[in-house]
């Protein structure tokens, strides 16, 4: 589907300190003046580690999310991608990629200005994958960083944000955007990754401000949900939790 086409079925939009962005239902963010698109929380290569630790995963995650960012950069041509950290699920991740994975990442690279942000499972940038690193990075009033502070104008990943929504005849659990309209935390776009519940409190930090708003994603839209029809996640058995700040061996 290309953008123009997406433009005829339900689109969400949502302002980041003034500036307007639109959240994907696949779990990406375009900001259209600046015609770059925001991915976070990709972990590649995150089966391989569980295989090489005894779990066998099947080995499809890097290829399936390489797959939706292909998709999204061809949807949408932009100019600059911003990958939100945490762009691999460890430090050796980038030399377990298979030749074809590889080949697929650096024509993504060499397409675009392609950054790198810091994450706390990859701090050092891929050495021989194209695009270009980064800490921080600041675009007009808007930074980018991995892991949030609760700074205006921050968008940031890592906590995986999840909504378990309250409907009339079940409940639903989806990934979501979550902003209070100064600041906004990703979803996490790898095929692998879990998510934790924005009723966490590991949030409120983040909000310093109060007033989260929550915007779900669907097969084909994003769309906002009540506060009121959030509920928690209680008693989920081995549900792992996000920090902030922890050491290099934290979840997210």
């Amino acid at each position: 589907m290309t953008a123009i086409a997406r433009k005829q079925v339900q689109e969400t939009h949502l302002h980041v300190r003034g500036e307007l962005m639109t959240p994907l239902p696949e779990g990406a963010l375009w900001w259209g003046s600046e015609r770059t698109l925001v991915v976070s929380d990709l972990h590649l290569e995150k089966g391989s580690s569980y295989a090489a630790a005894g779990q066998m995963l099947p080995p499809y995650d890097t290829s399936a999310t390489l797959a939706v960012v292909e998709a999204l950069v061809r949807d949408y041509a932009p100019e600059r991608v911003i990958s939100l950290g945490d762009s691999f699920h460890d430090g050796d991740a980038e030399w377990r990629l298979v030749e074809q994975d590889t080949a697929r990442i650096k024509a993504l690279t060499n397409a675009t200005d392609w950054v790198w942000v810091e994450g706390n499972h990859d701090p050092d940038p891929p050495q021989a994958l194209g695009g270009r690193a980064a800490k921080v990075l600041r675009i007009k009033d808007i930074v980018f960083r991995h892991e949030p502070t609760g700074e205006s104008g921050e968008i940031a990943g890592h906590l995986h944000p999840c909504a378990k929504v309250l409907s009339r005849v079940r409940t639903l659990r989806r990934s979501c955007f979550v902003t209070d309209g100064e600041r906004l935390i990703m979803p996490a776009l790898g095929a692998f990754t879990g998510g934790l519940n924005v009723l966490d409190e590991a949030y409120a930090p983040c909000f310093p401000d109060g007033g989260m708003m929550v915007f779900a994603m669907t097969r084909g839209a994003v769309i906002p949900v009540s506060n009121k029809r959030l509920i928690p996640d209680r008693g989920r058995p081995g549900m792992e939790r996000w920090r902030l700040n922890t050491s290099s061996n934290s979840k997210g």
